[in-house]
This record gives structure tokens, C-alpha cells and sequence, in this order.
């Protein structure tokens, strides 16, 4: 029975989408339950079922259309996890993802992270058809969050600028760790954030999402966080102004920079801020 339900969805997903988009808008939340309440051991079925927001192509898609549309080279499948699809696609990050000509999925429910973590891959079947992969064989695509830290999206030509704008810069990266304390287990330059100054990324088992749905949890307090890390643009004026600052020996400036730069990053990424009244007082100093 079950593989008759299976057989039948995946004939509707293929030959009624509008009918299946709205099963889907129904039931998909289940079927991500299904996948992470098994630990994975239904991904391989369920997972053909899914459905994700192309930031893209501005509609929902398959797991398969998306890995059939990659540029060739790419060998990860991007998401980006948050409450609101807007507010996704509308981040440095995404855009500049997109600017380097990677579709991102945009996922807005509590589960998705989660179901990621149980199916770290997708198996794509090889490529026939009218496809520049046409002829591409079956292959295995991590899944990737562009919040995660040393995301590579960067050209070979952005990551060189990005080594030498933090070469000599140490003392710089150093100062700004010990300005924001625990906050942050590391600040350094990364490449390829686009428009952002800097940006909160993370490192470890725990996402920024994930973080953030269960500090809302019963047990938040005794909840595991993500190990944030903030990365700077070296591209960008801002990074300008911190090593002026540091030349110059402000120290107090170099300070109220990066606490700004964490804050400002957090807001992005939907994060609630530690004291907001004090960062509208230090963004009025600034100004």
C-alpha cells in the first residue's frame, strides 16, 4: 500500500503540478517529519516527494529539478533556513549566491534543519534528456547552508583578494574576537559575501536556525547553541574603516565597529540581538 501511495504521488508531482503543489502545501511538513523521524532511513522514497522555493526560479521544485539546473561544477544542493521566504531571499548571502550563479532553496519550516541534519545528501539519478548534464552520472550532493561558516561561493579571484586583505591584518582579527568575548569563537575575512560589511555564520553540528528554534524550547536554557562566527568583507568600504581604526591605535573605535558589525549581522540573519537599546545607542555615537 505504501508503495502504491508512493507511486501514485510521484504520478501526480509529475503530471498534475498544480495539484500536487497543493497537496504538498498540506502535507509537506509531514513527509519532512517522516524523513527525520526515521533518521534517514525514508529519505531515499520521501525524498522524491519534497518540494522547496527556488530563490532561483521564484516557484517550488523537486530536489531533482534543482540538481538538473545546476551549473556544472556545482556539487552541493544550497538552502537557506529562516521564518520568512522574503526575508531569505533578500540576504547578502542568497543574492550573492545567486550572483555566482547558484540556485538557493529557501526554507522556512521549523523541520527543515533538522531533516537535513538525518539526510545530509541527495542521490541524484544520472541525467538524460535536453540538459547541459546531459550524460552525468548518478551522484551524491551535500546539502549546504549558505549560513554555515567558510561557505565557498568565491571565485578563485575573490578568495585571493580576501587572503591578502587579511594577511598583516591579525592583531586586527584578534582585537575584534576579544571585543565580542563569547559571543563569537572566531572573526576573520571571507570571500564572497556580497553586498554584507560581515556576516554571522556557523560552525559545528548546531545552524543558526536550528539554534534559534530550539532556544525557544522548554529546555532552552540547557539547549546545545551554534558556534558563531563572524566573518568580514574585506571587499567592502566598512573593512576599510577597521584597519583605519586600528592604524590609528582607536581601540575603543575598533571596538564599537565590531559590536555594531555583530549586532547588524545577527539582525540579518532574523537573530534577535542581545540588548537592542544599546545597539541603537552605539549606531547614534556612530553617526
Amino acid at each position: 500500500m505504501e508503495k502504491k501511495i508512493h507511486t501514485e504521488l510521484c504520478d501526480m508531482r509529475d503530471n498534475d503540478r498544480e495539484t500536487y503543489d497543493t497537496f504538498f502545501e498540506h502535507f509537506g511538513r509531514g513527509l519532512k517529519f517522516g524523513i527525520y523521524n526515521s533518521y534517514g532511513s525514508k529519505a531515499a522514497d520521501l525524498g522524491q516527494l519534497l518540494l522547496f522555493w527556488s530563490a532561483r526560479e521564484e516557484k517550488l521544485v523537486t530536489l531533482n529539478e534543482y540538481a538538473t539546473a545546476m551549473p556544472a561544477g556545482q556539487d552541493k544542493v544550497y538552502y537557506a533556513a529562516g521564518e520568512s521566504r522574503d526575508r531569505l531571499a533578500k540576504m547578502p548571502v542568497v543574492k550573492s549566491a545567486l550572483d555566482h550563479g547558484y540556485d538557493v532553496l529557501l526554507c522556512t519550516q521549523d523541520v527543515d534543519e533538522f531533516m537535513f541534519r538525518v539526510m545530509p545528501s541527495w542521490h541524484q539519478d544520472a541525467v538524460a534528456g535536453d540538459s547541459e548534464h546531459k550524460g552525468t552520472e548518478e551522484r551524491d550532493l551535500e546539502f549546504a547552508s549558505v549560513s554555515a561558516a567558510g561557505l565557498d561561493l568565491a571565485t578563485d579571484e575573490e578568495k585571493e583578494q580576501a587572503e591578502k586583505a587579511g594577511a598583516g591584518n591579525e592583531e586586527l582579527l584578534s582585537e575584534l574576537r576579544d571585543a565580542l568575548g563569547d559571543k563569537v569563537v572566531e572573526v576573520r575575512v571571507a570571500a564572497g559575501l556580497g553586498s554584507a560589511p560581515a556576516r554571522v555564520a556557523a560552525e559545528g553540528p548546531v545552524s543558526l536556525e536550528m539554534g534559534r528554534i530550539i532556544s525557544q524550547g522548554p529546555e532552552a536554557q540547557d539547549a546545545p547553541q551554534a558556534q558563531r562566527v563572524l566573518e568580514l568583507n574585506a571587499a567592502h568600504p566598512v573593512y576599510g574603516k577597521l584597519v583605519a581604526a586600528k592604524e590609528s591605535g582607536d581601540a575603543d573605535r575598533l571596538k564599537l565597529y565590531g559590536r555594531i558589525l555583530y549586532d547588524q549581522a545577527l539582525l540579518v540573519e532574523g537573530l534577535p540581538i542581545d540588548d537592542p537599546v544599546e545597539f541603537a545607542k552605539e549606531v547614534t555615537e556612530l553617526m
